[in-house]
C-alpha cells in the first residue's frame, strides 16, 4: 500500500483538483482522507490518498462480470421457473425497499432451479447465500419452488396421458 498527498487551495482549487482526479483515475484507490486546514486566505485541503501499488488503472468494465443469458443456460422449463423466482424477488425487494440483488443474485436463482433446491440447508450451500438470507427469504423461495415444480409435474403428466376423447 502506498500514500500520495495533495494540497488543494481553498480559493483556487482547480489545479489541485485536476492533479487529484488524474491520480485517482490511474490508480486503485483504497482510501481517501481529507482535512481542511484553515489559515484565512491561505486555507487549503490536505488530502491523503491510499492506493495499491502495481494494480494499474481500473476501468469500470473490469469489475463487471460478463452478462449471462439464462435463457441459453437453462432449459425451457427451468427458465420459466427462473423467471417466476425473479418476479418473487422483485416483489419482495420492492416491499422491503431494497435492491433485488440484496435478496439473491440471478446466478443464485439459477442455481436454485438447476440444483432443484428443496431445503434451507441446500439453499445455504449455494455460494454467497448465508444464514441471514436463508432466514429472511428462504421460506418464500422454497415455497415458490415447490409450487412451480408441482405445477410443472402436473403439466408433464397431462401431456403424457393419451387423449381419451
Amino acid at each position: 500500500m502506498k500514500y500520495k498527498f495533495f494540497t488543494i487551495l481553498a480559493r483556487h482549487p482547480e489545479a489541485g483538483e485536476e492533479a487529484l482526479n488524474q491520480f485517482c483515475s490511474q490508480h486503485r484507490v483504497s482510501f481517501v482522507e481529507k482535512h481542511l486546514v484553515t489559515d484565512g486566505a491561505n486555507s487549503f485541503w490536505s488530502v491523503c490518498v491510499t492506493w495499491l501499488e502495481g494494480e494499474g488503472t481500473l476501468l469500470a468494465s473490469q469489475h463487471k462480470k460478463p452478462s449471462v443469458d439464462y435463457k441459453q443456460i437453462l432449459n425451457e422449463n427451468e427458465f420459466v421457473i427462473f423467471l417466476e423466482l425473479r418476479n418473487l424477488r422483485k416483489q419482495l425487494a420492492e416491499s422491503q425497499g431494497v435492491p433485488p440483488y440484496a435478496l439473491f443474485t440471478n446466478e443464485q436463482l439459477a442455481a436454485m432451479v438447476q440444483q432443484r433446491i428443496n431445503s434451507k440447508a441446500a439453499l445455504q450451500a449455494i455460494p454467497g447465500v448465508g444464514q441471514s438470507r436463508v432466514e429472511k427469504y428462504g421460506e418464500a423461495f422454497l415455497q415458490k419452488l415447490s409450487e412451480l415444480r408441482a405445477q410443472d409435474l402436473a403439466e408433464t403428466d397431462d401431456e403424457a396421458r393419451p387423449d381419451q376423447s
